[in-house]
């Protein structure tokens, strides 16, 4: 039977707050307070009636309109600026209905299924039953704009809750709740709140009384506590054949300080998101892993001129910097807020041959082949990414080693610029590494280290190894020397940019250029000829490197040649029990919207490189 015996008195609302414009003291309340007052009595004024939001609304009406686009792959709309919250173009979703009712049915549970099953849906109405609490895996209906679950016996509400970060109608009415979870902080696109005819705190209850639904939300956020910390992710072994030489890499996506806005991230406390909350989670977490070469992505250059240059060379660290193009059009003062890819490497393990900043619209207008096509100039050009490529050399071993540092382009509907990039940065890496094939031995180590050692390496009081110094390897080709490629692609699995780093080519018809003309590239195909492999393999360790409430999945990657590394370990997955909490990052455990990457590699002997050539050849 449906529940419906009123819950008020004409004269006197249920929560004792008399029903004018006045409160109980006299004060004056808000037109958002009265529009709720409203809303509560209407809602009780259909207690008796069974499946009323359907009769009212029709919100179980079939949609005859065209199919539409899941909101957690929908392409962003607005500045290029704007980071990259999509990765993909939208999926198209064939659904029908995405409204449920079960209003005034006198239900006493609902089954977890419901959150499992429908996750499809934007509307629910579980109002009128008598219910008694709310399953946890509420949160998974992560689609929710409208929730509404008045006129039960719920005396709490799981902190789950917070997970519904689309939701812009919250309405409580008439139930025993007492307090409300701080993760509600998380719901900011929250519009109306219905918290009316409950024994709510008075302070939470005055709050949105006074100053509304989001003032209440806002409170919420910026008070909330950091809470218990995941559990820490593991290192997955993977090979531990006995080797001569590892090398370790770390690449990292920080989160650049000018793009960890409130608008972007509204989920995110606003001292969570400042950057001398954030630093010192980024420098820990670089400190922890100690890799011998890190690979950070949306680095501005005042972030690395006076803070991770410094600190890092406490660590050992030297570093190669290099901001987007758009710098050298700016004044000082606006030059150093844009972003770029800084690499640094452990200086008395490796010292650094020679450097290439890889700019791909600048590459793009002046290939006679792309210089006169139309989408060159108004597609690849306006896009000011870049690629920072670094050549090694190991001290000790005398091995030598390409490192590529790069962040693409991150719009969904510009596939075909971020395989023109990829392309081209793939096609200047080849011929880097012929020629740096060519380059001369270091003749006298000892002596190049010390040349090295600037102010900032002497602070950190490094001293000059003793072992004896190996002479420098010979490389008869550029697809010999070890090459790791590091960063942020906004490219997932069957995008084309996966598909030519992994299987060598792709096409000039590729559905990615969408028939757009590229020159050589849309005549002929692209192509490298590096065996590259993905560290994580087919991202069985990691579930994802980025994410927010709109989009999770990977699209950072560590791409190694796999004739000359070999993977010995990967760190992996982020607690899934934690992740199931949060809606999102940054928050008060994770600085940026993405995760770090670490891999350990065994590089390989020069008789295991060639005896891995003849089989590739053949």
């Amino acid at each position: 039977m449906s529940n419906t015996t009123p819950h008020f008195t004409p004269s006197q609302l249920h929560s004792g707050t008399p029903s004018n414009n006045q409160t109980d003291t006299g004060e004056h309340i808000s037109e958002h307070w009265q529009q709720q007052l409203q809303l509560a009595t209407e809602a009780r004024a259909v207690s008796s009636t069974p499946h009323h939001h359907c009769r009212k609304e029709g919100v179980s009406r079939v949609n005859k309109g065209p199919a539409e686009t899941s909101p957690e792959h929908s392409p962003r709309a607005g500045n290029d600026e704007e980071r990259n919250r999509a990765t993909t173009n939208g999926e198209i979703r064939r659904q029908d209905w995405d409204a449920m009712d079960l209003s005034g049915q006198g239900l006493r549970a609902l089954s977890p299924s419901l959150f499992c099953d429908y996750m499809f849906l934007a509307k629910l109405f579980i109002d009128h039953n008598r219910l008694t609490r709310l399953d946890p895996s509420l949160g998974q209906l992560r689609g929710l704009t409208h929730l509404d679950v008045s006129n039960n016996q719920l005396v709490e509400i799981p902190g789950e809750i917070g997970m519904l970060v689309n939701l812009k109608s919250l309405l409580l009415f008439d139930n025993n709740i007492h307090s409300l979870p701080s993760e509600i902080g998380y719901l900011y696109k929250l519009e109306m709140l219905g918290v009316e005819g409950n024994p709510l705190d008075e302070d939470l209850k005055e709050e949105i009384i006074q100053r509304g639904s989001k003032a209440l939300v806002t409170h919420l956020r910026e008070n909330t506590a950091a809470g218990p910390p995941p559990n820490e992710r593991d290192w997955h072994i993977i090979d531990q054949t006995p080797t001569s030489e590892t090398l370790s890499v770390l690449s990292y996506n920080i989160l650049c300080d000018k793009y960890a806005t409130p608008s972007q991230y509204g989920y995110t406390p606003s001292e969570v998101l400042s950057w001398n909350y954030r630093k010192d989670i980024i420098l820990g977490e670089i400190k922890e892993h100690d890799a011998d070469i890190v690979c950070l992505q949306e680095v501005d250059q005042e972030r690395y001129n006076e803070f991770f240059r410094r600190e890092l060379a406490y660590q050992d660290y030297r570093g190669v910097f290099s901001p987007k193009t758009r710098a050298k059009t700016m004044a000082d003062r606006e030059a150093k807020l844009v972003d770029g890819c800084a690499t640094f490497y452990k200086s008395s393990k490796y010292i650094c041959l020679d450097k290439h900043v890889i700019d791909f619209a600048n590459t793009a207008i002046n290939r006679p082949d792309m210089k006169g096509e139309h989408d060159t100039f108004n597609r690849v050009m306006p896009r000011d990414h870049i690629a920072v490529v670094t050549f090694f050399e190991n001290r000790a071993t005398g091995s030598r080693l390409i490192v590529v540092n790069v962040h693409i382009y991150w719009d969904p509907a510009f596939k075909d610029v971020k395989l023109v990039q990829v392309a081209i940065m793939l096609e200047q890496i080849s011929r880097l590494a012929d020629r740096w094939a060519k380059h001369p031995p270091c003749t006298d180590k000892t002596a190049f280290q010390h040349a090295e050692l600037d102010a900032e390496s002497s602070i950190a009081g490094l001293e000059v190894p003793s072992e004896e110094l190996a002479p420098s390897q010979k490389y008869s080709s550029g697809t010999q020397i070890p090459l790791l490629i590091c960063g942020d692609f906004n490219s997932t699995v069957g995008t084309g940019v996966y598909d030519l780093i992994t299987q060598g080519s792709v096409s000039g018809d590729h559905a990615d250029l969408a028939k757009h003309s590229y020159g050589n590239f849309t005549r002929d195909g692209m192509s490298h000829p590096f065996n590259l492999k993905s560290a994580y393999g087919g991202t069985e360790f990691l579930s994802l490197t980025n994410y927010t409430p709109t989009y999770s999945g990977v699209i950072d990657y560590i791409w190694y040649s796999a004739n000359a590394l070999q993977v010995r370990g990967v760190l992996g997955d982020v607690d899934l029990d934690y992740l199931s909490k949060v809606p999102g990052f940054p928050n008060h455990h994770f600085p940026s919207d993405h995760l770090a990457l670490r891999a350990e590699f065994s590089v390989k002997s020069r008789k295991e490189i060639k005896m891995v050539e003849a089989k590739f050849g053949s």
